[in-house]
This record gives C-alpha cells, structure tokens and sequence, in this order.
C-alpha cells in the first residue's frame, strides 16, 4: 500500500534566512511597503510503499533527519496526505 506524505521544511526561529532577507527588501523597494516579512523553505512530497502508515511516518522522519533537512538550522514537519 502507498502512503503519500508532504514534508514542509523551514528555517529555525532565530536564524537568518537570507533569501527572505533580499525578497523582502526588493519587495519594498518595488513600493510593497504593507509586505513586513518574508521566509522561504521547501515542500517536498513523497510515496511510500508501506503496509503501516505509522511505520512510513516513521521511516519518513528518518529520512528527514538524515538528509533532507538539516536538523541544526531547519526544522520539519510531516503530513500524510489522502
């Protein structure tokens, strides 16, 4: 049985993020003043081949861990989808 999952990576709370640092400013600079803030990250989606969708969640969070995000700067979060 296949068990899709959407994975949401962001920056930590305190950590610069560069990316939204330089949109935000050409943001404002393009006259978007009402724009305050701005953060990116990464959605990245994923089928798994499991009989127990515990066990992929868990294999999922392993995965994560290991290589797609980086535990010390990034944090994660995973949603199985229908």
């Amino acid at each position: 049985m296949s068990q899709k999952f959407r994975v949401t990576i962001t920056r930590k709370a305190g950590l610069s993020d560069p990316e939204g640092s330089t949109t935000h400013k050409a943001l404002t600079d393009l006259g978007y003043d009402e724009v305050t803030a701005v953060s990116f990250g990464r959605i990245i989606t994923l089928t798994i081949d499991a009989d127990d969708p515990a066990e992929a969640r868990d294999r999922l969070d392993a995965m994560c861990t290991k290589l797609l995000a980086n535990p010390v700067m990034e944090r994660y979060e995973i949603e199985a989808l229908t």
